[in-house]
C-alpha cells in the first residue's frame, strides 16, 4: 500500500463502486475519476470496496490504475491485484448446509438465488431477475453445483421490498450476516464479513489510523464502512441510512458525488 500522504487530513478514499463512484450507465463517472486521479497526484490512496466479485469489479480497478488491494464480496475477500493473492477470504461455513437445505426451498416466487464460490457465480435458484443482474455485472452464470461452502450468497427479489426475505434468511442462518446492496438484492454473508472490517484490516496493515480515512457510498451495505471512517459521506441519491449515518452528504452519483469528496478533503491541502 502506497505510504500515508502527509499533507492529506485524510490520506485514504474508501469508495463503493455501483451508485457511488459508477453509474446507471455501468461508466465511471468521468468528473469523480478526474478527481480521484487529482487526488491520487497529491499522494493520496484510493481503495475500492464493492459487493461485486474481482472480475467484474476488475475493469474498473485497472481503468483508475490502481494498484492498491480490491476489497470484493462486501468485504468478504481482498485480493492483491499485483500478486493475485487473497489477503482475507471468507466463506458461509456452517451457514451453507442450512441455507441451501432448508432457506432455498421457503423462498418466495421470483425470488433468484447465485452462490459465489472461487472466482464463479452458481444458480441455487433461477428465476427471470437473474438475467440482468448478470447482464449488469456483467458474470457468467453457471450452472453446475457448488462443491464447496461459497463466499457469499446474493438473493435477487422481483420488486422492492426485502423485509420479509431478510426475516426468512435471519430465521435459517442466524450466524451470517445480511446486508442490502440494492433495492432488490440481498447478500448472505460470513458473519465476520463486512466491507468496515476489511478497511481496517487494511489500514492496520498500511499502520494508517481510521480518522484518516474516508470513504463514501450509497447503499446499506455500506453504513458500517461509512460509519467507521474518520470522514464518513453518503450519496446525495443514495438509501436514507446510509446518509442518517453520513458525517457529509455530497451530491448525486451522476453528478460525481466522489468528486465533491475529494474537493471537500483536498480543500487547502498543500499550501
Amino acid at each position: 500500500m502506497t505510504p500515508p500522504a502527509a499533507q492529506l487530513r485524510y490520506a485514504w478514499i474508501v469508495t463503493d463502486l455501483d451508485g457511488t463512484l459508477v453509474d446507471r450507465d455501468l461508466r465511471i463517472v468521468p468528473r469523480s475519476a478526474e478527481a480521484l486521479r487529482h487526488y491520487q497526484d497529491m499522494g493520496g490512496t484510493v481503495v475500492i470496496a464493492t459487493g461485486r466479485n474481482e472480475v467484474s469489479a476488475g475493469r474498473y480497478h485497472q481503468e483508475l490504475g490502481l494498484s492498491t488491494p480490491l476489497i470484493v464480496y462486501n468485504g468478504a475477500r481482498v485480493v492483491d491485484p499485483l500478486s493475485g493473492s487473497r489477503l482475507l477470504d471468507l466463506d458461509l461455513g456452517t451457514s451453507w448446509h442450512a441455507l441451501y437445505e432448508n432457506l432455498l426451498p421457503e423462498l418466495p416466487e421470483g425470488v433468484g438465488a447465485v452462490a459465489f464460490s472461487g472466482g464463479d457465480a452458481h444458480i441455487l435458484r433461477e428465476a427471470p431477475s437473474l438475467a440482468a443482474y448478470a447482464g449488469r455485472d456483467r458474470i457468467e452464470l453457471r450452472e453446475d453445483p457448488v462443491r464447496q461452502a461459497p463466499t457469499k450468497v446474493m438473493l435477487i427479489a422481483d420488486r422492492p421490498g426485502l423485509g420479509p426475505l431478510a426475516r426468512l434468511a435471519a430465521r435459517h442462518c442466524p450466524a451470517a450476516r445480511l446486508l442490502q446492496s440494492e433495492d432488490t438484492y440481498l447478500e448472505i454473508l460470513p458473519g465476520n464479513a463486512g466491507k468496515e472490517v476489511a478497511v481496517r484490516r487494511l489500514a492496520e496493515r498500511a499502520g494508517l489510523p481510521m480518522d484518516r480515512v474516508a470513504a463514501i457510498g450509497d447503499n446499506p451495505n455500506d453504513t458500517a464502512m461509512v460509519r467507521a471512517a474518520g470522514l464518513g459521506a453518503a450519496v446525495g441519491d443514495g438509501h436514507k441510512e446510509v446518509r442518517a449515518a453520513a458525517d457529509i452528504v455530497v451530491g448525486p452519483c451522476g453528478l460525481g458525488a466522489v468528486a465533491d469528496l475529494v474537493e471537500h478533503i483536498t480543500e487547502g491541502a498543500g499550501r
